[in-house]
């Protein structure tokens, strides 16, 4: 189940033969940055929490699901965690990302359980406390952190004949880089950042990849005269309205890029960072995959696939081309629905009813984080308010229940109870 360290203390205790270990501070579903920063930030305050992470290691979707070329797009101000900024390089790579995931960890000393994949959790109204089922037991607390965001499984395209072609098909979490694809064609279902970034690598390793536009989107550069685009525009919403915001980076765009209407992405009508923060939908940031599509080496294709074929696609407008490999960079999902129940602070689509900047906290002592659709930014954000709310109950809990949390009598005698120390 996982070593134990020193500093947290848990119960155990028993209902209809199950057993349930009471974690004196939250339980953290989920080791990823988002789960770590509110680690981070209880342990600053002195509060124990327990890290419940299904997989073996701390940020297992950029460990395990993040293509090779991967990076992040942001300013360092906008992507690091809370409480110790760290110098990293201005544009870091996957493995420089999760070296500092990894050295943000040790140096709170936050450490998970791994392997325990969470089954359910519920409130329990009569006693006020959370319980969590794992594959290997149960745990119980007066708080829950859903700390798994918004990006926890594959979201698999329902399209007709998926199971008939006999070529590589691979969801872009299963995707490493272009080097097994040298020479083929290769199909780049969807047009996010991921099949953009994905396209370019395949086309950098001498394959012919296609990719599919059907809907309209933003696509923007990187850099702005040396300035992140995305931080350029943060700091322009501080002093003037969103649409004026809009104008100045679509001018600018326009300027760097060109009219990529030309070839076959139409923008859409709302701008780019209205979309981004009222709607939830990223600009793609260009990494180079815009002059490829303009020489022709990246071929666009602006019907939405109809079908799947033996051999290839079937698309819309009754065209039908054939592919060695299909690529499906159709994005991630919340899997909250499936192992959180009883609570309706969530979607149906496991994210919170309450958007960016209130949606961090629910009823009961359950807290979100990771779902703000603005990144390790919004994450960071949460984490700190999650820290402070958690804190203050912490300190407004009676002198009986500090003593019974430290397993103490009210004279201070060390009492003998069945509990275990654990890991933070």
């Amino acid at each position: 189940m996982g070593s134990f360290g020193k500093d947290q203390i848990l119960m155990g205790t028993t209902e209809k033969d199950e057993i349930f270990t009471k974690v004196d501070g939250p339980i953290i579903v989920g080791a990823g940055p988002s789960g770590i920063a509110v680690a981070a930030c209880l342990k600053e305050k002195g509060i124990p929490s327990l890290v419940l992470e299904r997989s073996d290691c701390i940020a297992s979707l950029w460990q395990y699901k993040a293509y090779d070329c991967v990076k992040l797009h942001l300013p360092k101000n906008l992507c690091e965690l809370p409480l110790v900024p760290k110098e990293f390089p201005k544009i870091p790579t996957k493995d420089q990302f999760i070296a500092y995931i990894t050295a943000y960890a040790d140096h709170f000393k936050v450490k998970p359980l791994f392997n325990q994949s969470v089954e359910s959790a519920v409130f329990e109204f009569e006693r006020g406390v959370w319980r969590v089922k794992t594959r290997d037991g149960g745990y119980e607390s007066r708080w829950l952190v859903v700390a798994t965001g918004e990006n926890a499984e594959a979201s698999m395209p329902e399209i007709p004949g998926l199971e008939r072609f006999e070529g590589t098909l691979v969801h872009a979490s299963e995707y490493r880089n272009g080097g097994e694809f040298k020479g083929k064609r290769v199909l780049v279902v969807g047009c996010g950042n991921s099949g953009m970034e994905i396209s370019l690598d395949l086309c950098n390793h001498r394959a012919i990849p296609f990719i599919v536009v059907r809907n309209s989107i933003h696509v923007i550069p990187r850099e702005m005269f040396g300035f992140s685009t995305f931080g350029v525009a943060m700091a322009l919403l501080k002093w003037l309205p969103m649409k004026v915001v809009d104008k100045i980076i679509l001018g600018i765009t326009e300027y760097i890029l060109g009219d990529t209407d030309k070839f076959g992405i139409r923008r859409p009508k709302t701008g780019p960072m209205e979309l981004k923060l009222t709607g939830g939908k990223t600009p793609v940031v260009d990494v180079g995959a815009l002059s490829k599509i303009k020489t022709g080496n990246i071929k666009v294709v602006e019907q939405g696939v109809k079908e799947i074929t033996k051999n290839g696609v079937k698309f819309m407008d009754g065209q039908e081309l054939e592919f060695d490999c299909i690529v499906l960079a159709t994005g991630y999902k919340s899997n909250v629905p499936s192992w959180l129940k009883g609570s309706d602070f969530f979607t149906d689509k496991g994210i919170p009813k309450t958007r960016f900047p209130n949606g961090w906290k629910g009823e009961n002592g359950l807290y979100a984080v990771g779902f703000t659709n603005r990144g390790i930014f919004g994450a960071a954000c949460d984490a700190v308010k999650i820290g402070e709310d958690v804190d203050e109950q912490w300190r407004a809990m009676d002198e009986f229940e500090h003593d019974m949390v430290q397993g103490m009598d009210i004279d201070g005698k060390i009492r003998i109870t069945n509990r275990i120390i654990v890991n933070n």
